[in-house]
């Protein structure tokens, strides 16, 4: 993939979004592209017509989105199944990651729900110890979670970076912390894949998940899991027939196998060739991969550091730029947040997230200056106010 770290103008006619709306949400949920609306309504119009619809069919979306998936990581094809949200994919992990009695399992502290409570419960089936990484003082993410890891760390269930603000953590840097000890390193990337460069070469990950409806662009109840290979020959989560071998010959389906198509493709949900979702995904993918991640992170930390410049003039707070992710930035209001804000916010069709203690601002590229000046201007009406 190109290294071009150019500037990335505003892309807003790609998306149905209306001039009076500014949507500083994606975190929440992307608006979809236009192509990927074009690719669902094909879809849709080709399951009113299934005759239409060919076994093959069932197999070449299901390869192209996991290619095209696989190129935004640096992997390889095989090494990724199709979910159907981040919490199938992180409890196909725990299913093949084996805990036992003193084992101590890390996660940051206000994780969020649907990764802290398959693990919470893994941990305790075990017998084994949930280690709570404390938000730090400094908003220094790796720093208090390599603080943390020891020998008895066996797995290490992090976010590249913080769902509720953004705040970083260096991926690469844990799992040389946890190769000292041979601990398991488990990332949920579904509020950065897309938006910032992950190469799985370098950090290693031994299971990586992403849904797909927020940075990813794409719709919902769909999502990728990375698997490395030493980890492709696990149990799957659930059994179905198109993650069998040979499944391809639908004349010979009740000739009932016990081997599983290559590589992670065994871990792959039923029913996972959705011929509606899966071209919604590839077009969003395509988009994606023509702007290239790199270029997004750095047109989305333009935007967010002169948000976070211009707030702070009015006593809001955030984390350094070096210490969040670009597309991401967490507001906080000295003492707590005023009362009447969201509503403050939805009625100047200002659109963003109270997350925790913080005012979410994710923007994307279809945001442009006139939204920005409008976000600004409802922050600096309510911090007068207080």
């Amino acid at each position: 993939m190109s290294s071009d770290t150019s500037l990335i103008a505003c892309q807003r006619h790609l998306f149905d979004i209306p001039d009076d709306v500014a949507y500083f949400n994606c975190a929440y949920q992307s608006p979809l592209l236009r192509t990927a609306v074009a690719a669902g309504e094909a879809g849709i119009s080709l399951k009113t017509q299934p005759w239409h619809l060919k076994p093959a069919d069932f197999f070449s979306l299901p390869e192209q989105a996991r290619q095209l998936f696989a190129r935004l990581i640096n992997a390889k094809a095989d090494d990724i199944a199709i979910v159907g949200s981040a919490s199938y994919g992180i409890e196909t992990a725990l299913k093949n990651i084996a805990l036992q009695t003193g084992d101590k399992v890390l996660v940051c502290a206000e994780e969020f729900p649907s990764n802290l409570y398959p693990v919470r419960r893994a941990v305790h089936q075990a017998g084994a110890e949930l280690v709570t990484v404390q938000r730090p003082a400094d908003d220094d993410w790796t720093r208090a979670v390599l603080a943390r890891i020891d020998a008895d760390t066996r797995l290490a269930l992090l976010t590249h970076c913080h769902w509720t603000d953004g705040g970083l953590i260096d991926l690469a840097a844990v799992r040389q912390a946890l190769d000292a000890h041979g601990g398991f390193l488990v990332v949920d990337a579904t509020q950065s894949l897309g938006a910032m460069p992950l190469d799985v070469s370098s950090v290693r990950p031994d299971f990586l998940v992403a849904a797909g409806y927020k940075w990813l662009m794409g719709p919902y109840s769909l999502g990728f899991l990375y698997a490395a290979p030493h980890l492709q020959h696990g149990e799957a989560l659930e059994e179905n027939w198109v993650n069998r071998a040979g499944a391809q010959d639908f004349t010979r389906l009740l000739d009932y196998r016990d081997g599983y198509a290559n590589g992670a493709r065994r871990y792959d949900m039923g029913e996972r060739s959705n011929f509606v979702a899966l071209p919604m995904a590839i077009a969003a993918f395509e988009q994606i991969l023509q702007w290239q991640p790199q270029r997004i992170a750095r047109s989305l930390r333009l935007c967010n550091d002169h948000i976070a410049k211009e707030a702070a003039a009015w006593g809001l707070q955030a984390a350094p730029s070096a210490l969040r992710a670009g597309h991401f930035l967490g507001l906080r209001w000295p003492g707590s947040l005023p009362p009447g804000l969201t509503d403050e916010l939805a009625a100047a069709q200002v659109h963003v997230s109270i997350r925790g203690s913080a005012i979410r601002v994710t923007p994307h590229l279809y945001n442009n200056e006139r939204d920005v000046a409008r976000l600004l201007q409802v922050l600096q009406d309510m911090a007068l106010k207080v």
